[in-house]
């Protein structure tokens, strides 16, 4: 029951505001069908399957809202819902920044965010791309932990002032780390599609594996400052924790305005129109990319469309609530789901072949906070950090812990390689020059 048709889900919509005596009302109903299996020490050693549809229905009465969620639709329960939407919403407190809700919205059609091959995934496909990945660390004798997870679903909105939205989308992510017998030798490779018949779990573990071995007998070097080639692995991720991540969370226009980003301006105002960063960074969104196709509409029914963030080091646009767009008079931008940075033609290998001396970094982990305001992190490279001399990889060396920072990178970037989807996003490896090496890690 996972994707519920647009007519459907719409049926469903008008008939909860139907039921609404609110000022305001807005239904948004979604569910997705997900799936997954993971290995460890390669057996498998989880899977499951998740069959969700959810509704939450909003009421307004003047500033005040209630919210309330259901996930059975006949029209008892549907009553109800709002009934409950609307009791809370009378006891709550006013909000100081209530706006009204949005009228009629015009949204770009997006059918290349749903593919069909992934949403017909079945739990024999799951184990047999898991069972090719097993399969070939046994033949290489090397130890292998999993993770696929698949999702095909919807999310459907409504409101009475006459909004109405509806899309499909679909995932399907794969992550793979592979370690040598003895435990000293580790790699790993994770990407996602939008369509399923683009994914090649054994393509991916081969990448893992090769790391693994060439990682083996890894050596102890001075830390310091190094050129170093970071792989889309060490820029994004699927959780929080990423150095682009983290730029691009700070692009919130309230959080520079009231002095709590790297792009706040002293003595007030942020710092939109300056040039930040190295003239080869340009940063923007695009739910259409054929490659990361995303929701054309935000979570409050503004329409997303192609946004350039930063064009040629130039910091271009800021995203901001509603309310705040409001109040400062600015571009009102909703914050983006992937973001693309755009890149040229050279691979990781060619970024290798033009350094005479450097470090590959396959990935970077654990990674937190230092300095908020700069945007200063630290964390560990992990899975493969490889010493580069004369355009060759020359011998593995240890772990390392760093302290850097995105805004720093991307001032010191010497060279960018072609851009891969990775996270929901388009990322290319990057080349850069005196990245901060603080100690040493004995963790592979």
């Amino acid at each position: 029951m996972a994707i519920i048709s647009k007519d459907d889900a719409q049926t469903i919509l008008k008939k909860v505001l139907s039921f609404s005596t609110a000022d305001e009302c807005e239904a948004n109903l979604s569910g997705s069908l997900e799936g997954n299996v993971r290995s460890a020490r390669n057996a498998i050693s989880t899977s499951g399957i998740t069959d969700n549809v959810s509704l939450a229905v909003t009421s307004y009465f003047g500033r005040r809202s209630g919210v309330a969620t259901c996930n059975q639709f006949d029209d008892a329960t549907l009553r109800r819902c709002v009934q409950r939407a609307e009791e809370i919403a009378r006891l709550a407190p006013e909000s100081p920044e209530y706006l009204p809700l949005l009228g009629p919205q015009s949204y770009a059609a997006s059918p290349l965010s749903f593919a069909p091959a992934t949403a017909a995934i079945t739990p024999d496909y799951r184990a047999k791309q898991m069972a090719t990945s097993m399969q070939y660390c046994d033949t290489k004798k090397l130890s292998s932990a999993g993770f696929l997870n698949d999702s095909a679903g919807f999310v459907a909105k409504r409101n009475s002032k006459g909004l109405e939205a509806y899309q499909q989308v679909s995932n399907v992510a794969f992550s793979i780390t592979v370690r040598t017998p003895d435990g000293t030798g580790s790699g790993y490779a994770a990407a996602d599609y939008t369509d399923a018949g683009k994914f090649d779990a054994a393509r991916m573990t081969k990448v893992a594996a090769d790391k693994a071995a060439a990682s083996m007998g890894a050596k102890a070097i001075e830390p310091g400052k190094y050129t170093v080639i970071l792989e889309p692995n060490a820029l994004v991720s699927n959780s929080d924790a990423s150095l682009l991540g983290a730029l691009m969370r700070s692009f919130d226009a309230r959080s520079a305005d009231e002095g709590r980003s790297f792009l706040s301006k002293k003595g007030g105002g942020n710092r939109k129109g300056e040039k930040l960063f190295d003239e080869k960074v340009t940063i923007y969104s695009d739910p259409l990319n054929p490659e990361i196709a995303d929701l054309t509409f935000s979570g409050d029914g503004r329409p997303q469309q192609r946004t350039t963030w930063i064009e040629k080091g130039v910091v271009k646009n800021l995203y901001s609530s509603r309310y705040w767009a409001q109040k400062a008079g600015i571009p009102d931008l909703p914050s983006p789901g992937g973001f693309i940075m755009e890149g040229g033609t050279q691979s990781t290998a060619d970024l290798i072949k033009g350094t005479a001396k450097g470090i590959l970094v396959t990935r970077l982990w654990y990674i937190r906070p230092v300095d908020p305001q700069t945007l200063l992190y630290t964390g560990l490279t992990r899975d493969g950090t490889f010493y580069i001399e004369n355009g060759r990889i020359k011998f593995p060396v240890k772990n390392f812990r760093f302290n850097e920072s995105p805004v720093i990178m991307l001032n010191n970037l010497e060279a960018i390689g072609k851009p891969v989807r990775l996270a929901g996003n388009l990322i290319p490896p990057l080349k850069i020059r005196d990245f901060t090496f603080t100690s040493l890690s004995d963790a592979v």
